[in-house]
């Protein structure tokens, strides 16, 4: 039988992926203050904008937090009107300058107190009335794809380790990511930019157009496979997170020939 020999060109691998969340797009709400969950704003599914509201802790940490920036700010006001007294005293010679310039000195030191007080608790949008009410918002706009509290939970920064479930996860699910477990020879055909095809098997064999947009500098030491990231857009949202798929990608073979598996004969080792 006699068969031609062909020019080398790219043939399709298939490598198996999965979907998970677009990270760039994903806010995991973790309490950093214990407490114990007032109301729950939102629920699985609905979609939420960015600021919004999705838990109210009622928090004794918080309010203690609160209560330091009161007092910090009514000691500032304090100084302030101590040292605007001090300079008029010393403007009409009843007090001297040392006076003066330690009315200042605490005046900066009350001012450093009530800056620190109101940066912790501004940082969760509050102020400084004490109402032990500590609010989770949305720093993005998404849907709730992710609930683990209930209402009157007891909530503990330490309880969120690694591994831990977020009390929300809050994504974009119209743009996910595709984890691809790939061989080393296959880097060169999924460099940053590199086109492939997912094709997703519960969707009765459905193939989408994804892009690569980081790959890995280790390889597994079990499984001997590299880590690569693609990009999938999901406008219709017909992809969900954790979706098994192959990613078809085209390895290029050089400037070789081709020729059948058949005709290559074993002569003793060679």
């Amino acid at each position: 039988v006699t068969t031609a020999a062909k020019p080398a060109e790219a043939i399709p691998i298939d490598l198996p992926a999965h979907l998970v969340w677009n990270e760039d797009r994903t806010q995991r709400i973790f309490a950093p203050l214990a407490g114990r969950v007032a109301s729950i704003h939102t629920d699985l599914g609905r979609p939420v904008r960015k600021g919004d509201t999705l838990l109210s802790l009622h928090s004794p940490e918080f309010g203690s937090a609160q209560a330091d920036a009161a007092k910090a700010m009514a000691d500032f006001r304090f100084s302030e009107k101590n040292l605007l007294r001090q300079k008029e005293l010393l403007e009409a010679g009843i007090v001297a300058r040392k006076d003066f310039e330690q009315a200042e000195a605490e005046t900066l030191r009350a001012k450093a107190e009530a800056d620190r007080a109101l940066g912790r608790v501004s940082v969760y949008g509050s102020h400084t009335m004490v109402n032990q009410r500590l609010a989770l918002t949305s720093d993005l706009a998404g849907i709730v794809v992710e609930k683990n509290v209930n209402p009157g939970q007891e909530v503990r920064p330490e309880q969120f380790g690694p591994g831990a479930l977020a009390l929300f996860v809050i994504s974009d699910p119209s743009s996910l990511w595709v984890q691809i477990d790939a061989q080393e020879a296959d880097l060169n055909a999924l460099k940053p930019g590199a086109n492939f095809e997912l094709i997703v098997a519960a969707l009765d064999g459905k193939k989408f157009k994804g892009r690569v947009v980081a790959s890995a500098d280790m390889i597994d030491p079990n499984t001997r496979t590299i880590k690569v990231r693609g990009l999938i857009e999901n406008p219709d949202r017909v992809l969900k997170a954790e979706m098994l798929g192959t990613a078809r990608v085209n390895r290029n073979l050089g400037q070789g020939l081709v020729v059948p598996a058949s005709a290559v004969l074993l002569r003793g080792t060679q």
